[in-house]
Formats: C-alpha cells, structure tokens, sequence
C-alpha cells in the first residue's frame, strides 16, 4: 500500500457539496452503493442509483467509474454496462461497449475452487462464489467457520502462489499484481479521469488502497460505514448517506 496519512482519528467530518467540483469520482459497490446482503445475488441495482450515477457522471464531463471486487461481468449484469468499470480489486477493465481487459483464469483458480466447495459441503451457511477470474469463500452466514474458513484460504493461497483479499466476512483468492489503488492509479492515466482531482468512497478495508492512491494523487477518500482508522478523510455514515450524497452532487453539477 503506498504511504499516505492513516488516521487514527474515529471522528471524520462529513464531504462538503464542494468536493465534488472537478472530482475523477471512483465509487465501490457493495457497502458503499448498495448494502451488503446475505448473500451477493440478493443485492439487487435500483433504476434511481443507475439514474443518479448517470446524471452525476454527466455532471463530472464523464469521470465517474465503478471499482469494485465483483467482476466487470457481474457488474455488467447487475445494470452497469454503461459505466467504466475496473473488477475483482483491480484485475479487470472495461469501457462501455467494449471488451474486458482481463487476465486469463488460472487453473490454480479452478482447483483452489474445487478444494472450497469440499471445504462448505458440509457447512451450511457458507458460500462459495465462483468469479470470472477468482474464488470467493464467504462465511457471513456462518460465521462460527471464519477461523478455519481463513486458515484454509492462507493455505490454500501459498500452496497455488495466490493472493489473498480479505473482506467483509469473505476471504477471496485471485491473482496478485492488483488493488484498488492501482485501479485508481491506472484510470487516472487515461480519459476519462485523467485532470480530474481522484475521490473515492468506499466501505471496505479493500478500499484502503483506493483512499490512500486517491491522497497520494491529490485527492481524498470518504469512509462509509462505521469508523476504523482509514486512509480516508471524510465519512459518512452509511448507503442512504452515500446515495443522498450523490443526488445532491447530480442535481447541483448537472
């Protein structure tokens, strides 16, 4: 992760309207624009977010992207077909209409998959959810299994030369060489982001590497959810939050 200042203050104050102004705005997905469900194929994307994205995106002369540790096919299917996308923490990339940017999937990928769908069979409550070019175990709805769940990933990750993202309740093996901060860092190199001031919101420990890029950039990141010492400079606390917030930044930009 690159150095920038990790607060240890809990009390964030809340974005000012103005931050918004001129903003490259990269925003994650599961916590940030929608809440985390019990599982990743009950989250369901509403017509008033993808209209609310779009009118901000237009607002910012187009530089809004979704960075997310779903794939960009997911993402696709789930209504954001539109919007540039960066998937699975970094690894893949898309432009509306065009095909992804994506590693192949690695057969490790394949037998680490295999090994945890043995691993939850018979463990009711865990989950495992098969990516486009990683595995994720998820262990919310059991979460008794977590210390095993993560001994098995860690062993699981060094025996196939993999790396390990933990989340919200999931532990996620994919390829390494990628985060949010290089999403970050490789978008801002390019149109449609390139001379905007990076903003980005997220929820996660997986988007410490997004707030932290963002700052080193000349820009900011906003932690939703509860606080935690961030790289973040601004909170809010929680999706509606989130999701007002941005209304707010569409009507006024638009």
């Amino acid at each position: 992760m690159p150095e920038s200042a990790l607060s240890p203050f809990p009390d964030l104050p809340v974005p000012p309207a103005a931050l918004l102004n001129g903003a490259a705005l990269f925003l994650d997905f599961d916590g940030t624009l929608a809440p985390i469900a019990d599982t990743p194929d009950a989250v369901v994307v509403d017509d008033a977010l993808i209209d609310t994205l779009s009118r901000l995106r237009a607002g910012l002369a187009g530089r809004l992207a979704i960075v997310s540790g779903r794939s960009v096919a997911t993402l696709r299917d789930m209504g954001f077909s539109d919007f540039l996308l960066a998937g699975t923490h970094g690894l893949e990339f898309a432009r509306p209409g065009q095909a992804v940017d994506a590693p192949q999937r690695l057969s490790a990928i394949d037998a680490v998959e295999a090994a945890l769908h043995d691993f939850v069979d018979d463990k009711p409550g865990l989950l495992v959810e098969r990516k486009s070019i990683s595995v994720g175990l998820h262990f919310r709805g059991a979460p008794q299994w977590s210390g095993e769940a993560g001994t098995l990933a860690t062993r699981l990750a060094d025996r196939h030369g993999l790396a390990i993202q933990r989340g919200k309740m999931l532990y996620e093996l994919r390829p390494g060489g990628a985060d949010k901060g290089s999403a970050v860092q490789r978008l801002m190199g390019d149109a449609p982001m390139q001379g905007g001031t990076p903003v980005f919101i997220g929820d996660d420990v997986t988007d410490e590497e997004g707030f932290s890029v963002a700052t080193q950039l000349g820009g900011c990141g906003i932690l939703v959810g509860p606080p935690r010492s961030t790289f973040a400079a601004f909170a809010l606390e929680q999706v509606a939050d989130v999701r007002h917030y941005l209304a707010e930044g569409a009507v006024r930009l638009g």
